[in-house]
């Protein structure tokens, strides 16, 4: 009897194998979920309705399969090991207007952020998801650019945003589109920010009256130690975030600072006519 025993044990080895491996493959839905980059919206407070734009940005960015989006609301709340599961951190939250005397965040807190962002992560602002920090530099430096002083902006108005010519896998293949939208102009810049689009600027309060030598800067990619920032300061409210050209730059914009490369394809609804982004704003 101890022969065919022997002659069994390799099939009984290899049913054993092939169990494991069945149980394996069990897992590898999990993974692919896994696999997606996932991303942390800091919502909860904003001199914006951020109760009506977090679920959309929530919804733009799952939408392209590429994300698994979490929410925080109690930001001031956080923990420093909040961070470390998030290869993107996107901004919807200010504390524009409010006492500034009073720290969102310690030092404890700010160093947790900075830390993780310089270990290959991205910062993404979503129009004045930067209006705070003003006392802290790196804050400020990666999130490309902020409110400041002499910013300004005309009546939420349909206008036509085009591309500059510096050289960016977000905006690679991009044409210009119109929408609806706030249009900053004169916002406070970080150095080394590089600009990506452009709006035209009025020269008035009448946003009809425009000079078409003069623009104003609204997206912007920035790189320091190791971190990558991307700032969309189109995004005033929901109906400005239901354009597929800002869905689409939005999502290309936080795969770019997740990973450096954007592999999503441009949106297949492009607002290209002014027609097209009253459309959408409907």
């Amino acid at each position: 009897m101890i022969f065919p025993i022997l002659i069994d044990a390799p099939r009984r080895v290899c049913a054993i194998l092939l169990l494991v491996g069945m149980a394996g493959f069990s897992s590898l839905p999990v993974l692919a979920a896994d696999a997606k980059l996932r991303v942390l919206i800091l919502s909860g407070a904003n001199n914006h309705a951020w109760q009506q734009t977090t679920p959309v940005i929530k919804a733009a960015l799952e939408d392209s399969g590429r994300f698994s989006v979490d929410v925080e609301e109690n930001v001031a709340g956080m923990k420093p090991q909040a961070f470390e599961p998030y290869a993107v951190i996107l901004s919807n939250f200010n504390t524009f207007g409010k006492d500034a005397s009073v720290p969102v965040w310690d030092a404890t807190m700010k160093n947790a952020f900075i830390e993780h962002l310089r270990k290959g992560h991205g910062l993404v602002i979503v129009h004045a998801g930067s209006s705070m920090f003003y006392d802290w530099p790196e804050f400020q430096q990666l999130a490309c650019g902020s409110w400041q002083a002499a910013t300004g902006h005309g009546a939420i108005h349909v206008d036509r945003i085009t591309f500059t010519s510096q050289k960016s896998p977000i905006t690679a293949g991009l044409e210009p589109f119109w929408i609806r939208d706030e249009f900053w102009q004169n916002t406070g810049v970080a150095a080394g920010a590089k600009a990506l689009a452009t709006a035209p600027l009025p020269i008035s309060s009448d946003t009809s009256v425009q000079d078409p030598a003069k623009h104003a800067n609204i997206l912007f990619t920035t790189e320091a130690g190791g971190a990558r920032g991307f700032a969309i300061f189109l995004g005033h409210d929901a109906t400005a975030m239901h354009n597929t050209a800002w869905c689409c730059l939005l999502q290309r914009g936080t795969e770019w600072a997740a990973t450096h490369k954007v592999t999503l394809p441009p949106a297949k609804d492009w607002p290209a006519t002014q027609a097209d982004a009253e459309r959408m704003a409907k």
